[in-house]
């Protein structure tokens, strides 16, 4: 009489499954294969092996046994079906081990993704991440991800076409996808467009839950990679991603830099469409932000140039950006390079004597602002009292205002900051020791 199982398999250590080889090696031809090796090696009819790290764990082994002993069949479901998948892979499950075989019908469901429903895709995805290197190697999730983006893109184009309504925007997603949307042949001014666009999409908040390498593949999977970024709409949807991502606290100095590409995809697009879609503030907002992540050195410096370009409309709140550097309080060198930047930037067309004069007052109380910083060195102080043309200030009171503050903060002699004033008119410093 035979043993009705006669074969253990151990799953990551957690289950032990008691099978019967015939049972499982029909369908597995991968497992199979295994099993005979091991026969021919070791020349014994009760077998036991060990499987690391299998897709699903001990859930994804038991739909598998579960597929083998109902004869070749199984429910699959949105739910199930990206497990069913990897473990069909993972374990040799093709029509060379038996006819409609798991991977084959899989494949088959698969094939009407693009027909799924929004949350039915989302949760499918969701469900990858607890077996994400296997979803991710073998195809899956990529699949899974562009039909998601035909969701977003289809959102977007319905953005720049559909009535900006407030009941526009409280659909359903299936009910936004299943709408086609043809320009009109009137034309779409940029400041219609830009009318039009809400702040957010109805997706935002769905997308928001899911990790970080999920929602890099899709930006590629879309074409709106990095400097590729040039869509408004992903753009606001990023920001919104990386703001959750800190204000929920699920960014720290372990996994900042699995949100750095995001950062910078979403600082691209901001840059790609200037300040005719941002404001100032808002600008400064954007880098407080992609900042936390870190950005390229090129990337940086073209959201700078942004800003830079528009310092006038700047107020003091917008430049008291946290600093980073030597236990300084506030980030005294980007206000340079922003000042800087003005100037250039300015010059080029002459400089406006009005905007200079607004910027020289916004930098004299920033300048009384840091002066209490301790860990604040003169030349840097300096460094930003000096930065700006003569022709910004009508006259230095703000500025030794603030040299009184710093030097009485810091004990600091004023010899030794007067050595460093090299710039500032000398007539102002005679009437400053009178």
């Amino acid at each position: 009489m035979p043993k009705p199982c006669d074969l253990k398999i151990n799953i990551d250590g957690q289950q032990i499954f008691l099978l019967k080889e015939k049972v499982i090696s029909k369908y597995c031809g991968g497992l199979k294969k295994i099993l005979n090796h091991q026969k021919r090696r070791c020349h014994v009819k009760e077998l036991g092996i060990r499987i690391n790290d299998f897709p699903g764990g001990p859930k994804g082994f038991e739909l598998v046994s579960m597929f083998c002993y109902n004869n070749g069949k199984i429910q699959i479901t949105v739910a199930n079906v990206s497990l069913l998948h990897c473990c069909a892979v993972y374990l040799g499950m093709t029509e060379e081990a038996f006819s409609n075989n798991l991977l084959q019908q899989t494949e088959t469901f698969l094939e009407r993704i693009y027909y799924w429903k929004w949350n039915d895709i989302l949760a499918s995805l969701k469900s990858c991440q607890l077996f994400y290197t296997y979803a991710d190697g073998y195809g899956l999730l990529e699949k899974i991800i562009s039909a998601l983006a035909k969701f977003v893109q289809n959102s977007d184009s319905n953005l720049l076409t559909s009535s900006p309504s407030a009941s526009s925007w409280s659909s359903s997603p299936e009910s936004n996808f299943a709408k086609r949307f043809s320009f009109s042949s009137k034309k779409t001014t940029p400041e219609k467009i830009k009318s039009c666009l809400p702040r957010k999409a109805w997706w935002f908040d769905d997308l928001a839950t899911l990790p970080p390498t999920i929602i890099e593949k899709l930006f590629q999977t879309i074409g709106a990679y990095k400097a590729d970024n040039k869509d408004l709409i992903l753009t606001r949807f990023l920001l919104h991603y990386l703001k959750i991502a800190t204000q929920t606290k699920m960014v720290n100095c372990r996994n900042s830099n699995e949100y750095a590409a995001l950062a910078e995809t979403a600082a691209y697009g901001v840059i790609s469409v200037g300040k005719e879609t941002f404001s100032c503030r808002g600008l400064f907002w954007v880098l407080r932000i992609v900042s936390k992540f870190g950005l390229s050195r090129d990337c940086r410096t073209e959201l700078e140039k942004l800003i830079g370009g528009m310092l006038e409309q700047a107020t003091l709140d917008d430049l008291l950006v946290s600093g980073h550097d030597m236990g300084v309080y506030y980030d005294v060198n980007l206000v340079i390079r922003l000042v800087r930047l003005f100037v250039d930037i300015n010059g080029s067309d002459g400089l406006s004597l009005q905007k200079v004069k607004r910027v020289g007052r916004l930098i004299d109380k920033y300048l009384r602002e840091i002066s209490p910083d301790q860990n604040l060195k003169i030349s840097k102080f300096l460094g930003v009292a000096e930065c700006l043309p003569d022709s910004a200030r009508d006259c230095y009171d703000g500025v030794y205002k603030a040299i009184d503050i710093y030097l009485e903060v810091n004990n600091t002699y004023p010899s030794s900051i007067a050595f460093h004033m090299n710039h500032l008119p000398k007539e102002k410093e005679m009437e400053k020791s009178k």
